[in-house]
This record gives structure tokens, sequence and C-alpha cells, in this order.
């Protein structure tokens, strides 16, 4: 069975992105969390865990964390393709992955004082007997058309999402984390993750999102492991992702907008209309340098989170 957006045309726009996203009915399975391992960095720690995200499939979850630190700190989740990329290097031989280095989103935040938590992206896990690269795009293209497959009624972005609220889990449970002082941050897929987590999660105090292209012709919505063809049909139903910012309710927001976003992205934003005009809970910084954020870019996200997260 496929959506059919008709039927579901009497319905307001939130209802329609709320069943459009939601676990299928047939997507069931046991939760759990195993703990694997602990890594002792020059300026951070980390742990390693397997989760379980679906029905016979695990997770790699990574959480990194300060040196020394007493009392309940707050926490960011940080979602991409594997954990290595956030921490920027090998956790077992510590061999750099310049690829990623620069936007080492879970050593930065650990270094500055935050608990961190990121998992292997779906690519890898829904189809675990695939051994190709994990860089490897075709790899995508084959999970997404087995998901859809599975479950043509669901979307890449759905599973992305639900993965993505099972870290927000591990983090409810951690005595170490403040619950109430959760944020999400991640670039590029990592920021299409943590605006649809942010926005759909009410636990989720704060979002950071760089150049994931918020609007259907900024970016590859298109592909199959994300909306696929559903893209047409979203579009001819009026839907946009202001209001899926809408669902949010206000919730702080900042954009780093790059290549695939840009000051078109920030209208969008207004048009959710939960934002009072000139409101610091709404923030887009162009820096139109390309699709990796600069360093000055990425410490002014950080700064955004810690003043949501950390001044209160």
């Amino acid at each position: 069975m496929s959506i059919d957006l008709d039927k579901l045309m009497n319905e307001t726009k939130f209802d329609i992105w709320q069943q459009l996203l939601e676990v299928p009915a047939n997507y069931q399975y046991t939760k759990g969390v195993e703990y694997v391992k602990s890594y002792e960095y020059d300026t951070f720690n980390a742990e390693l865990y397997i989760q379980n995200n679906g029905p016979g499939t695990v997770q790699r979850v990574l959480k990194t964390m300060p040196k020394d630190f007493s009392g309940k700190l707050p926490a960011v989740v940080v979602p991409f393709y594997f954990p290595e990329a956030m921490v920027g290097f090998d956790l077992e031989t510590l061999e750099d992955l310049p690829k990623f280095s620069e936007i080492a989103m879970c050593k930065d935040l650990a270094e500055r004082g935050f608990i961190t938590i990121t998992a292997d992206a779906y690519h890898l896990t829904y189809c675990p007997e695939d051994k190709s690269d994990r860089l490897d795009f075709e790899r995508w293209q084959r999970a997404g058309e087995a998901l859809l497959k599975d479950h043509p009624q669901w979307c890449g972005c759905g599973k992305l999402t639900a993965d993505t609220r099972l870290l927000i889990d591990m983090l409810e449970k951690d005595e170490r984390v403040d619950a109430d002082r959760i944020g999400i941050a991640g670039h590029s897929l990592g920021g299409k993750m943590a605006f649809y987590t942010g926005c759909l999660d009410k636990r989720i105090k704060v979002i950071l999102a760089s150049d994931f292209g918020i609007n259907w012709d900024q970016t590859n919505w298109h592909n199959v492991w994300y909306w696929g063809d559903k893209v047409k049909k979203l579009q001819s139903a009026g839907l946009e992702h202001s209001q899926l910012l809408a669902m949010a309710e206000g919730k702080p927001f900042m954009l780093l907008a790059g290549l695939y976003d840009n000051m078109a992205s920030f209208d969008t934003m207004q048009n959710s209309n939960a934002y009072e005009p000139g409101s610091e809970d709404l923030i887009i910084l162009n820096h139109a340098t390309g699709h990796r954020p600069p360093d000055e870019a990425l410490n002014a996200g950080y700064r955004f989170l810690e003043k949501y997260l950390k001044n209160q």
C-alpha cells in the first residue's frame, strides 16, 4: 500500500506530515541497547554501544563526553553517516578522516562541555549483508529501495527520523544527562535528520542545521533514500518545510547556509509564522563559502546551542 495523499487532503497539513513520517504498524521490534567499549582520548572520552533500530537490525552508537565533569550535562544529538565521521578519526587506529575532520561536531561539542550521541545511518544498517564501502552512494540507493519495497507507505526521511529519535531515548536514560537540556545538530544529511527530528520531537530544545537544502528544489529530496517519487505528490499537496518548522512551535532554530541553502531558505523559515519578526530564536548565517561550513560559522552554531542549553 502506498501513500494516498488524496485521502489525506481533509486533514490539516500538520496531520499529513505526522502520518507521512510515522513508523508503520508492521515495523515492530524489541528495543534494546548493549554497551561495547570505552575510549579515552586527549581531549574527550567516548563510549560505543549497539542499539536495536528495527526488525532484525542494529545501529552502532557513539557517545562522547568531556574528560572530567560532575553533575548532569546538557547533550546534543548529532546524526550523520557514521560515528567516526563526527569525531574526525578512526576510533581504533586514530587515523584522521580528512573528509570529515573539519565538521567533527561530536568531538568539538564534547570539548565544549556537552555529552553527544551519534550513530550509523540506515544505509549501513537496513541491509547489513551489503558489504560495500560505507561512502558508496549506491549503497544508499539499495537501502532506500529495500526500505520502500518493505514499507511502501513509509519513506527514508521517516526512517532517518525514527533512528535519530532512538538516540534521544538513550540520552534520556543516561543519568549523566540533563534530559531538559537536549539539542540536535547536523550537517548536510545530518542537517536533514536534525531538522526533521528537532521539529517533531518535543524533547529537543534547540536545532542547529547546516546546509541541508530546506526547499524542495534546493537539494536531493527526490532521492529514494529520502522521499523518492513522493516529492512530487508532496509538492502538489502544498506541503512545505515551513509547515514542519511550524510544528516545532517556535523552538530555537539556526541554519548555516553555504551552497544548497541561501537567503531563500530564510524566507521559508519565516513562512512558518512561528517566530516574531527579528526573533533571536530564528537565525540564518549565510557564509556562502560552499557546502562545508568554515570554522567561524561552526563556532557560531555551537554558541547558539550553548545559549539555549547552557545559559539557562
